[in-house]
């Protein structure tokens, strides 16, 4: 089974990509996958989303 996700055109900054690319090849991930981990990370931190 698959996770169902959500599609949305999200803009940035050239700056604020450039840091999520080189942080994504860091951690071996593209840089949407990285972009969703911080988002998830944060919404656990929050006790916005329920970690597993």
């Amino acid at each position: 089974m698959s996770i169902e996700r959500k599609q949305f055109p999200l803009r940035m900054s050239e700056d604020l990509y450039r840091a999520f690319e080189r942080w994504a090849a860091d951690e071996f991930r593209s840089v949407n996958a990285q972009i969703e981990a911080v988002l998830s990370e944060a919404a656990k931190n929050s006790g916005r989303l329920k970690g597993k």
